[in-house]
Protein backbone atom coordinates (compact mmCIF):
# COMPACT_ATOMS: atom_id res chain seq x y z
CA UNK A 1 0.00 0.00 0.00
CA UNK A 2 2.82 2.38 0.92
CA UNK A 3 4.61 1.55 -2.36
CA UNK A 4 1.44 2.37 -4.33
CA UNK A 5 1.08 5.71 -2.54
CA UNK A 6 4.74 6.52 -3.19
CA UNK A 7 4.40 5.62 -6.87
CA UNK A 8 1.31 7.83 -7.15
CA UNK A 9 3.14 10.75 -5.53
CA UNK A 10 6.17 10.36 -7.80
CA UNK A 11 4.11 10.49 -11.01
CA UNK A 12 4.95 13.46 -13.22
CA UNK A 13 2.40 16.17 -12.44
CA UNK A 14 0.98 18.22 -15.34
CA UNK A 15 -1.45 21.03 -14.50
CA UNK A 16 -3.87 21.97 -17.27
CA UNK A 17 -6.00 25.13 -17.20
CA UNK A 18 -9.21 25.30 -19.23
CA UNK A 19 -9.57 28.91 -20.37
CA UNK A 20 -11.72 30.90 -22.79
CA UNK A 21 -14.66 33.24 -23.23
CA UNK A 22 -17.70 33.04 -20.95
CA UNK A 23 -20.11 30.23 -21.96
CA UNK A 24 -17.64 28.68 -24.41
CA UNK A 25 -18.27 25.29 -22.76
CA UNK A 26 -15.26 24.94 -20.45
CA UNK A 27 -16.98 23.09 -17.58
CA UNK A 28 -19.21 20.99 -19.84
CA UNK A 29 -16.32 19.79 -22.00
CA UNK A 30 -13.94 19.12 -19.10
CA UNK A 31 -16.62 17.31 -17.12
CA UNK A 32 -17.76 15.19 -20.07
CA UNK A 33 -14.19 14.18 -20.91
CA UNK A 34 -13.47 13.20 -17.31
CA UNK A 35 -16.71 11.20 -17.27
CA UNK A 36 -15.73 9.37 -20.46
CA UNK A 37 -12.36 8.57 -18.88
CA UNK A 38 -14.06 7.22 -15.75
CA UNK A 39 -12.50 9.89 -13.58
CA UNK A 40 -15.33 12.28 -12.70
CA UNK A 41 -14.23 13.45 -9.28
CA UNK A 42 -15.13 17.00 -8.14
CA UNK A 43 -11.59 17.59 -6.89
CA UNK A 44 -10.14 16.57 -10.27
CA UNK A 45 -12.57 18.82 -12.14
CA UNK A 46 -11.58 21.73 -9.94
CA UNK A 47 -7.90 21.01 -10.60
CA UNK A 48 -8.52 20.64 -14.34
CA UNK A 49 -9.91 24.18 -14.36
CA UNK A 50 -7.19 25.57 -12.09
CA UNK A 51 -6.02 29.11 -12.55
CA UNK A 52 -3.57 29.81 -15.34
CA UNK A 53 -1.08 30.95 -12.72
CA UNK A 54 -0.58 27.28 -11.83
CA UNK A 55 -0.83 25.76 -15.28
CA UNK A 56 1.83 23.92 -17.27
CA UNK A 57 -0.48 23.75 -20.29
CA UNK A 58 -3.78 25.30 -21.30
CA UNK A 59 -6.81 24.34 -23.36
CA UNK A 60 -8.20 27.48 -24.99
CA UNK A 61 -11.92 26.82 -25.43
CA UNK A 62 -13.40 28.61 -28.45
CA UNK A 63 -17.12 28.46 -29.20
CA UNK A 64 -18.03 27.91 -32.87
CA UNK A 65 -21.68 28.78 -32.22
CA UNK A 66 -23.10 31.70 -34.27
CA UNK A 67 -22.21 35.00 -32.63
CA UNK A 68 -20.19 33.41 -29.83
CA UNK A 69 -16.99 33.02 -31.87
CA UNK A 70 -17.15 36.67 -32.90
CA UNK A 71 -17.77 37.82 -29.31
CA UNK A 72 -14.88 35.78 -27.96
CA UNK A 73 -12.27 37.02 -30.43
CA UNK A 74 -13.41 40.65 -30.37
CA UNK A 75 -11.23 43.28 -28.71
CA UNK A 76 -13.31 42.99 -25.55
CA UNK A 77 -13.50 39.19 -25.72
CA UNK A 78 -12.02 36.88 -23.12
CA UNK A 79 -10.63 34.49 -25.74
CA UNK A 80 -7.90 37.00 -26.61
CA UNK A 81 -7.24 38.07 -23.04
CA UNK A 82 -7.03 34.51 -21.67
CA UNK A 83 -4.59 33.50 -24.42
CA UNK A 84 -2.45 36.53 -23.63
CA UNK A 85 -2.48 35.80 -19.90
CA UNK A 86 -1.50 32.18 -20.53
CA UNK A 87 1.49 33.26 -22.60
CA UNK A 88 2.48 35.95 -20.11
CA UNK A 89 2.32 33.48 -17.24
CA UNK A 90 4.68 31.12 -19.04
CA UNK A 91 2.20 28.55 -20.37
CA UNK A 92 4.11 27.38 -23.44
CA UNK A 93 1.88 24.45 -24.41
CA UNK A 94 -1.48 25.57 -25.76
CA UNK A 95 -4.34 23.58 -27.30
CA UNK A 96 -7.14 25.28 -29.26
CA UNK A 97 -10.40 23.40 -28.72
CA UNK A 98 -13.16 24.58 -31.08
CA UNK A 99 -16.29 23.65 -29.14
CA UNK A 100 -20.06 23.60 -29.82
CA UNK A 101 -19.58 22.13 -33.28
CA UNK A 102 -23.13 20.73 -32.93
CA UNK A 103 -24.48 24.31 -32.98
CA UNK A 104 -22.81 25.55 -36.17
CA UNK A 105 -24.83 26.27 -39.32
CA UNK A 106 -25.00 23.63 -40.70
CA UNK A 107 -24.08 21.40 -37.70
CA UNK A 108 -20.48 20.17 -37.61
CA UNK A 109 -19.43 22.64 -40.31
CA UNK A 110 -15.86 22.30 -41.59
CA UNK A 111 -16.00 25.88 -42.87
CA UNK A 112 -16.90 27.23 -39.43
CA UNK A 113 -14.10 25.24 -37.79
CA UNK A 114 -11.54 26.62 -40.24
CA UNK A 115 -12.91 30.15 -39.70
CA UNK A 116 -12.41 29.78 -35.93
CA UNK A 117 -8.87 28.43 -36.35
CA UNK A 118 -7.92 31.37 -38.59
CA UNK A 119 -9.41 33.98 -36.26
CA UNK A 120 -7.70 32.63 -33.15
CA UNK A 121 -4.46 31.83 -34.97
CA UNK A 122 -3.90 35.43 -36.02
CA UNK A 123 -3.92 36.60 -32.42
CA UNK A 124 -1.89 33.67 -31.07
CA UNK A 125 0.88 34.39 -33.59
CA UNK A 126 0.84 38.07 -32.63
CA UNK A 127 1.38 37.42 -28.93
CA UNK A 128 4.20 34.94 -29.53
CA UNK A 129 2.88 31.38 -29.94
CA UNK A 130 4.31 29.16 -32.70
CA UNK A 131 1.20 27.94 -34.53
CA UNK A 132 2.98 24.80 -35.75
CA UNK A 133 3.12 23.69 -32.10
CA UNK A 134 -0.54 24.53 -31.31
CA UNK A 135 -2.97 21.68 -32.14
CA UNK A 136 -6.54 22.66 -33.08
CA UNK A 137 -9.37 20.19 -32.43
CA UNK A 138 -13.12 20.40 -33.24
CA UNK A 139 -15.38 18.97 -30.50
CA UNK A 140 -18.80 19.09 -28.95
CA UNK A 141 -18.55 19.04 -25.18
CA UNK A 142 -22.33 18.56 -24.93
CA UNK A 143 -22.66 15.52 -27.23
CA UNK A 144 -19.14 14.17 -26.63
CA UNK A 145 -18.13 14.26 -30.29
CA UNK A 146 -14.34 13.93 -30.75
CA UNK A 147 -13.58 14.12 -27.02
CA UNK A 148 -12.30 10.58 -26.44
CA UNK A 149 -13.29 8.88 -29.72
CA UNK A 150 -13.29 10.17 -33.32
CA UNK A 151 -16.64 11.53 -34.49
CA UNK A 152 -18.34 10.22 -37.62
CA UNK A 153 -20.17 13.56 -37.84
CA UNK A 154 -16.84 15.27 -38.57
CA UNK A 155 -15.34 12.80 -41.01
CA UNK A 156 -13.82 15.77 -42.85
CA UNK A 157 -11.44 16.32 -39.92
CA UNK A 158 -8.23 14.48 -40.81
CA UNK A 159 -6.67 14.97 -37.39
CA UNK A 160 -4.39 17.41 -35.61
CA UNK A 161 -0.62 17.51 -35.81
CA UNK A 162 2.10 19.49 -34.05
CA UNK A 163 5.73 20.16 -34.76
CA UNK A 164 7.87 20.89 -31.71
CA UNK A 165 11.61 20.97 -31.21
CA UNK A 166 11.12 17.82 -29.10
CA UNK A 167 9.51 16.04 -32.06
CA UNK A 168 6.24 15.56 -33.93
CA UNK A 169 2.83 14.59 -32.64
CA UNK A 170 -0.49 13.76 -34.27
CA UNK A 171 -3.90 12.37 -33.43
CA UNK A 172 -7.64 12.85 -33.78
CA UNK A 173 -9.32 13.53 -30.44
CA UNK A 174 -8.99 16.00 -27.55
CA UNK A 175 -7.93 13.15 -25.25
CA UNK A 176 -5.07 12.28 -27.60
CA UNK A 177 -3.97 15.93 -27.57
CA UNK A 178 -3.85 15.95 -23.76
CA UNK A 179 -1.91 12.69 -23.77
CA UNK A 180 0.64 14.26 -26.15
CA UNK A 181 1.44 17.20 -23.84
CA UNK A 182 5.06 17.18 -22.70
CA UNK A 183 5.83 17.06 -18.98
CA UNK A 184 7.53 20.28 -17.85
CA UNK A 185 11.19 20.40 -16.87
CA UNK A 186 11.23 20.87 -13.11
CA UNK A 187 14.17 22.42 -11.27
CA UNK A 188 14.40 20.65 -7.93
CA UNK A 189 18.03 21.76 -7.45
CA UNK A 190 17.08 25.45 -7.30
CA UNK A 191 16.04 27.27 -4.10
CA UNK A 192 12.45 26.62 -3.03
CA UNK A 193 9.80 28.96 -4.42
CA UNK A 194 6.17 28.20 -3.64
CA UNK A 195 3.62 30.97 -4.42
CA UNK A 196 0.56 30.59 -2.20
CA UNK A 197 -2.78 30.05 -3.89
CA UNK A 198 -4.78 30.14 -0.65
CA UNK A 199 -4.45 29.68 3.12
CA UNK A 200 -6.80 27.70 5.37
CA UNK A 201 -7.30 27.20 9.10
CA UNK A 202 -8.18 23.56 9.71
CA UNK A 203 -9.46 22.41 13.08
CA UNK A 204 -7.05 20.14 14.90
CA UNK A 205 -4.34 20.87 12.32
CA UNK A 206 -3.72 24.62 12.23
CA UNK A 207 -2.53 26.90 9.42
CA UNK A 208 -2.40 25.19 6.01
CA UNK A 209 -1.07 27.20 3.03
CA UNK A 210 -1.84 25.76 -0.43
CA UNK A 211 0.07 26.27 -3.69
CA UNK A 212 2.26 24.79 -6.40
CA UNK A 213 6.00 24.29 -5.95
CA UNK A 214 7.74 26.08 -8.82
CA UNK A 215 11.34 25.21 -7.91
CA UNK A 216 13.12 23.34 -5.13
CA UNK A 217 11.72 20.70 -2.79
CA UNK A 218 9.77 20.75 0.47
CA UNK A 219 9.99 18.25 3.33
CA UNK A 220 8.39 17.97 6.76
CA UNK A 221 10.73 19.43 9.37
CA UNK A 222 12.05 22.19 7.10
CA UNK A 223 11.84 25.80 8.24
CA UNK A 224 10.17 27.91 5.58
CA UNK A 225 10.18 31.69 5.21
CA UNK A 226 7.32 33.64 3.70
CA UNK A 227 7.76 36.81 1.67
CA UNK A 228 6.84 39.61 1.86
CA UNK A 229 5.72 39.05 5.50
CA UNK A 230 9.22 38.07 6.80
CA UNK A 231 7.64 35.25 8.83
CA UNK A 232 9.06 31.75 9.21
CA UNK A 233 7.87 28.48 10.68
CA UNK A 234 8.47 24.74 10.68
CA UNK A 235 6.63 22.48 8.24
CA UNK A 236 4.79 19.81 10.20
CA UNK A 237 3.25 17.82 7.34
CA UNK A 238 2.57 17.91 3.59
CA UNK A 239 -0.39 16.52 1.63
CA UNK A 240 -1.27 16.22 -2.04
CA UNK A 241 -4.74 15.00 -3.09
CA UNK A 242 -5.31 14.10 0.58
CA UNK A 243 -2.28 11.77 0.63
CA UNK A 244 0.65 12.51 2.99
CA UNK A 245 4.05 13.18 1.42
CA UNK A 246 7.56 12.85 2.81
CA UNK A 247 8.96 15.06 0.05
CA UNK A 248 7.24 17.39 -2.43
CA UNK A 249 8.83 18.16 -5.80
CA UNK A 250 8.39 20.99 -8.35
CA UNK A 251 5.01 20.87 -10.04
CA UNK A 252 3.23 19.42 -7.02
CA UNK A 253 0.03 21.21 -5.94
CA UNK A 254 0.19 20.74 -2.19
CA UNK A 255 -1.11 21.83 1.18
CA UNK A 256 1.30 21.98 4.11
CA UNK A 257 0.82 22.59 7.81
CA UNK A 258 3.17 25.21 9.25
CA UNK A 259 3.84 25.94 12.95
CA UNK A 260 3.74 29.26 14.77
CA UNK A 261 2.10 31.37 12.03
CA UNK A 262 -1.50 32.53 12.27
CA UNK A 263 -3.67 32.11 9.18
CA UNK A 264 -4.45 35.85 9.17
CA UNK A 265 -0.77 36.64 8.50
CA UNK A 266 -0.55 34.68 5.25
CA UNK A 267 -2.50 35.17 2.04
CA UNK A 268 -2.65 34.47 -1.65
CA UNK A 269 0.34 36.01 -3.44
CA UNK A 270 2.84 35.36 -0.65
CA UNK A 271 5.82 33.15 -1.54
CA UNK A 272 7.34 30.39 0.60
CA UNK A 273 11.01 29.40 0.47
CA UNK A 274 13.65 27.52 2.45
CA UNK A 275 14.85 29.87 5.20
CA UNK A 276 18.36 28.36 4.96
CA UNK A 277 18.77 28.54 1.17
CA UNK A 278 18.21 31.89 -0.56
CA UNK A 279 14.81 32.64 1.00
CA UNK A 280 12.43 34.94 -0.90
CA UNK A 281 12.14 38.58 0.10
CA UNK A 282 9.90 41.57 -0.53
CA UNK A 283 10.78 43.73 -3.54
CA UNK A 284 11.55 47.38 -2.90
CA UNK A 285 11.35 47.98 -6.66
CA UNK A 286 12.11 46.13 -9.89
CA UNK A 287 13.01 46.84 -13.51
CA UNK A 288 11.08 45.14 -16.28
CA UNK A 289 10.79 45.12 -20.03
CA UNK A 290 7.14 46.06 -20.60
CA UNK A 291 5.10 45.87 -23.80
CA UNK A 292 2.02 48.10 -23.94
CA UNK A 293 -0.71 46.08 -25.63
CA UNK A 294 -4.00 47.87 -25.37
CA UNK A 295 -4.34 51.30 -23.75
CA UNK A 296 -6.64 54.02 -25.13
CA UNK A 297 -4.35 56.92 -24.19
CA UNK A 298 -0.77 57.67 -23.22
CA UNK A 299 1.13 56.13 -20.29
CA UNK A 300 3.46 58.37 -18.30
CA UNK A 301 5.61 58.00 -15.19
CA UNK A 302 3.31 57.66 -12.20
CA UNK A 303 0.82 55.37 -13.94
CA UNK A 304 -0.29 52.69 -11.47
CA UNK A 305 -1.98 49.56 -12.88
CA UNK A 306 -2.61 46.32 -11.00
CA UNK A 307 0.19 43.79 -11.56
CA UNK A 308 -0.68 40.07 -11.74
CA UNK A 309 2.53 38.12 -11.13
CA UNK A 310 2.38 34.41 -10.15
CA UNK A 311 -0.52 34.42 -7.64
CA UNK A 312 0.04 38.03 -6.49
CA UNK A 313 -2.32 40.87 -7.39
CA UNK A 314 -0.74 44.19 -6.36
CA UNK A 315 -0.91 47.79 -7.62
CA UNK A 316 2.51 48.98 -8.80
CA UNK A 317 3.61 52.42 -9.94
CA UNK A 318 5.51 52.94 -13.19
CA UNK A 319 8.04 55.12 -11.33
CA UNK A 320 10.52 55.74 -14.17
CA UNK A 321 10.41 55.18 -17.92
CA UNK A 322 14.09 54.38 -18.54
CA UNK A 323 14.18 53.81 -22.28
CA UNK A 324 11.97 52.89 -25.20
CA UNK A 325 13.21 49.80 -27.04
CA UNK A 326 12.39 47.88 -30.20
CA UNK A 327 10.14 45.02 -29.04
CA UNK A 328 11.65 42.57 -31.54
CA UNK A 329 15.37 43.40 -31.65
CA UNK A 330 15.68 44.85 -28.14
CA UNK A 331 17.65 47.84 -29.44
CA UNK A 332 17.27 51.17 -27.66
CA UNK A 333 15.15 53.71 -29.52
CA UNK A 334 14.88 56.59 -27.04
CA UNK A 335 16.19 57.54 -23.58
CA UNK A 336 13.70 58.58 -20.86
CA UNK A 337 10.58 58.74 -23.06
CA UNK A 338 7.93 61.14 -21.76
CA UNK A 339 5.08 58.79 -22.63
CA UNK A 340 4.22 55.38 -24.07
CA UNK A 341 1.32 54.19 -26.20
CA UNK A 342 -0.09 50.88 -27.41
CA UNK A 343 2.55 48.88 -29.28
CA UNK A 344 5.51 50.47 -27.48
CA UNK A 345 8.08 48.50 -25.48
CA UNK A 346 10.19 50.03 -22.73
CA UNK A 347 12.39 49.37 -19.72
CA UNK A 348 10.46 50.61 -16.68
CA UNK A 349 11.16 50.78 -12.94
CA UNK A 350 8.13 49.66 -10.94
CA UNK A 351 7.45 50.26 -7.24
CA UNK A 352 4.86 48.04 -5.48
CA UNK A 353 2.27 50.05 -3.54
CA UNK A 354 1.92 47.14 -1.09
CA UNK A 355 4.46 44.49 -0.06
CA UNK A 356 5.12 42.08 -2.92
CA UNK A 357 7.55 39.28 -3.80
CA UNK A 358 8.84 38.92 -7.38
CA UNK A 359 12.01 37.48 -8.92
CA UNK A 360 14.15 37.90 -12.03
CA UNK A 361 12.73 35.99 -14.97
CA UNK A 362 16.17 34.50 -15.62
CA UNK A 363 16.27 33.00 -12.09
CA UNK A 364 12.64 32.01 -11.55
CA UNK A 365 10.59 32.35 -14.79
CA UNK A 366 7.18 31.77 -13.21
CA UNK A 367 7.83 34.57 -10.68
CA UNK A 368 9.34 36.91 -13.27
CA UNK A 369 6.51 37.46 -15.77
CA UNK A 370 3.47 39.64 -15.21
CA UNK A 371 0.38 41.21 -16.72
CA UNK A 372 -0.64 44.82 -15.99
CA UNK A 373 -4.39 45.35 -15.74
CA UNK A 374 -6.40 48.56 -15.91
CA UNK A 375 -9.74 49.62 -17.38
CA UNK A 376 -11.03 46.04 -16.88
CA UNK A 377 -8.50 44.63 -19.34
CA UNK A 378 -4.86 43.64 -19.74
CA UNK A 379 -3.03 46.79 -20.85
CA UNK A 380 0.56 45.48 -20.78
CA UNK A 381 2.77 42.46 -20.15
CA UNK A 382 6.29 42.39 -18.79
CA UNK A 383 9.39 40.38 -18.00
CA UNK A 384 11.38 41.27 -14.89
CA UNK A 385 15.07 42.00 -15.54
CA UNK A 386 16.29 42.90 -12.04
CA UNK A 387 14.91 43.18 -8.50
CA UNK A 388 16.03 45.35 -5.58
CA UNK A 389 14.99 43.43 -2.47
CA UNK A 390 14.23 44.82 0.96
CA UNK A 391 16.47 43.87 3.88
CA UNK A 392 14.84 41.06 5.89
CA UNK A 393 17.23 40.15 8.74
CA UNK A 394 16.22 42.30 11.70
CA UNK A 395 12.66 42.79 10.46
CA UNK A 396 12.02 39.04 10.40
CA UNK A 397 13.12 38.60 14.02
CA UNK A 398 10.96 41.48 15.27
CA UNK A 399 7.82 40.47 13.36
CA UNK A 400 8.27 36.81 14.23
CA UNK A 401 8.51 37.57 17.95
CA UNK A 402 5.34 39.64 17.86
CA UNK A 403 3.28 37.06 15.96
CA UNK A 404 4.23 33.79 17.63
CA UNK A 405 1.17 31.86 18.69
Amino acid sequence: MEEAATAQARKVQLSVAVIGHVDSGKSTTAGHLLYLCGALDPRQLQKFEAAATQADAAVLMVSAAPGELEAGVSRQGQTREHALLAYTLGVKQLVVCVNKMDLTEPPYSQRRFEEAVRAVGLYLRRIGYNLAAVPCVPVSGWTGDNLALPSQKMSWFKGWQVKRKEGYGKGQTLLEVLDSLLPPVRLSNKPLRLPLQDVYKIGGVGTVPVGKIETGILKPGMTVSFAPTNLSGEVRSIEMHHEPLEVAFPGYNIGFNVKNIAVKNLRRGHVAGNSRNDPPAAAAHFIAQVIILNHPGFIRAGYSPVIDCHTAHVTCQFAELYEKIDRRSGQKLEDSPSMLKSGDSALIRLIPRKPMCVERFFDFPSLGRFAARDLKQTVAVGVIKSVEKKSTGSARKQVQKALLI
